[in-house]
């Protein structure tokens, strides 16, 4: 049985994360749901969802402070770990090792076990200290992927381009969760 991690943290684009557990239980794979205490502000004021809504989504959820939790252990056998939304905050607690709360302690093991780490990163526009970051944490060994919408797919609606970019995000874990409308190359060749 596949297993995923899946951080929230307080960063706008919650529903990012709450599609990922939507798409991820859909499929059968377990996932280990870390909220940080600015994702349920967000979580209020973004969707129509309440905080036990979203935490039914999980296989297991567990507490943001919990740094004893299974998902704080390499031990414990995941297939990587999502954080969607990623604020600079927690970017910046997983390019520098700071592992006081579980979001960052469970990238911080992922990493360590040379798993896949995807932190979709929301934040716009970005300054240099913003871009030393994802550097240092692309160096640790984490994925930067911005929630940056595609268009070739024609979306209609808000929910088309989160589930695309969601879909694509589940990609990099090997996950095909069959809502992501692939490029089949358009039309001719045009100079």
């Amino acid at each position: 049985m596949q297993r995923i991690i899946v951080g929230i943290s307080g960063a706008s684009g919650a529903i990012y994360g709450i599609r990922a557990l939507e798409i991820l239980r859909t499929l059968g794979v377990e996932t280990h749901l870390v909220l940080s205490p600015s994702a349920g502000r967000t979580i209020t004021e973004e969707t129509d969802l309440s905080l036990e809504q979203v935490r039914s989504l999980a296989s297991v959820v567990h507490g943001f402070k919990d740094i004893g939790a299974t998902i704080a252990s390499g031990s414990f056998k995941v297939d990587g770990m999502l954080v969607a939304p990623c604020s600079v905050k927690t970017l910046s607690a997983i390019a520098h090792c700071a592992t006081d709360e579980l979001i960052a302690r469970a990238a911080d093991v992922q990493l360590k076990e040379r798993r896949r780490v995807v932190l979709l990163f929301r934040e716009t526009p970005l300054h240099a200290g913003h871009i030393a970051l994802m550097e240092r944490a692309t160096m640790n060994g984490a994925v930067i992927m911005p929630p940056v919408p595609a268009f070739y797919h024609r979306p209609k609606t808000i929910d088309d381009i989160v589930t695309q970019t969601v879909g694509r995000a589940l990609d990099l874990f090997g996950i095909d969760a069959k809502v992501v409308h692939r490029w089949d190359g358009g039309g001719a060749d045009e100079d």
